[in-house]
């Protein structure tokens, strides 16, 4: 019988019970792919997992992990073949099924992207699903017609990994990017990667107005709660956020009035069940819009040993830019 090693949670009384065990091949869920996973990442709802923080996963027992890179090793679907260097995000994957911290992954051949030319697995993790929810929320900020000689644009949890990668994004294409933390010992690494200004978080987390003084026209909120209320009630005339968290809440204590008053957009923004066609879209755009060197700069690297420690403090806040777990 096949072993490999994975992270394996199963229910507990006050949350997961985790540990790393040898994993039967025979038992990974159906797919018509089998991947040999060499790269994962810790994001935000990797940490809810881990914790049992929120109920992320809903199949007990669970490996956890939401996305992947690795080599195809055996594969009945038209798309792949063995060798093939491959991206997995969402589709359900740590939640309801057999998930990324795992040396291998079967799954469905239609949930997984080619890697892109000229970027590694490594890279591509170090991406993961932060960085590909970054380019969706900026793709969706293009779509709705908004352009950098418009006015600035605000990014929320800036030092995490979606907020890093969206500001390095955004930085790069020409917009004054305003970058909101909690971190102020942050300013310089947000700065390094294309911030123009940095603001605290309390300036938006508290209940605000209705509607506030225009400052930005466009925005990428991973926070929720009363922070995207402050933000759409900033929002210029015709402006839109993009918005694709809930780090501070789950709750949207906003009014109608940005909508009815300015034509103010707020723009849904997920990437678990993503289209397929968009997903290629954004990695296109990842591979060559994202800046190497500030992805380097954003990011660290664990063993895989180290996710579960690495998920509690991405939790807590603990956690700047992305985190590249290498797998196998």
């Amino acid at each position: 019988m096949t072993t490999f090693k994975a992270l394996v949670a199963t229910k507990g009384e006050t949350g997961p019970n985790l540990a790393f065990t040898d994993f039967a091949e025979s038992d990974l869920m159906e797919g018509d792919v089998t991947v040999r996973v060499t790269h994962s990442t810790v994001n935000y709802k990797d940490g809810l997992a881990i914790t049992g923080k929120a109920p992320v996963v809903r199949r007990w027992p669970m490996i956890p992990g939401i996305d992947f890179a690795g080599r195809v090793e055996t594969s009945d679907h038209p798309d792949f073949k063995p060798g093939d260097l491959v991206i997995l995000n969402g589709w359900g994957t740590g939640e309801t099924h057999l998930g990324a911290y795992a040396q291998k992954s079967r799954i469905k051949g239609d949930w997984l992207v080619p890697l892109p030319p000229g970027m590694n697995p490594s890279e591509a993790m170090a991406i993961g699903t932060a960085g590909y929810t970054a380019m969706l929320c900026v793709l969706a900020l293009e779509k709705h017609g908004l352009k950098p000689a418009d006015g600035s644009v605000v990014v929320t949890g800036a030092a995490g990994g979606v907020g890093s990668v969206a500001t390095a994004l955004l930085a790069k294409a020409g917009w004054h990017v305003i970058a909101s933390t909690g971190r102020p010992e942050e300013a310089d690494y947000l700065k390094s990667l294309g911030a123009a200004e940095i603001i605290d978080r309390n300036e938006l987390s508290a209940p605000g107005r209705p509607l506030g003084k225009e400052r930005w026209i466009a925005g990428v909120d991973a926070v929720g709660s009363h922070t995207l209320a402050n933000l759409l009630s900033m929002t210029r005339y015709g402006g839109a956020i993009a918005a694709c968290g809930l780090a501070q809440g789950m709750d949207l204590p906003a009014s109608v009035m940005p909508f009815i008053l300015r034509g103010v957009a707020l723009l849904g923004v997920d990437s678990v069940m993503c289209p397929k066609p968009r997903r290629l879209e954004a990695w296109a755009r990842l591979a060559t819009d994202l800046d190497r060197d500030a992805l380097a700069k954003i990011t660290t690297t664990i063993p895989l040993e180290s996710v579960i420690e690495t998920g509690k403090a991405i939790v807590e806040g603990k956690v700047r830019g992305r985190v590249v777990v290498e797998v196998g």
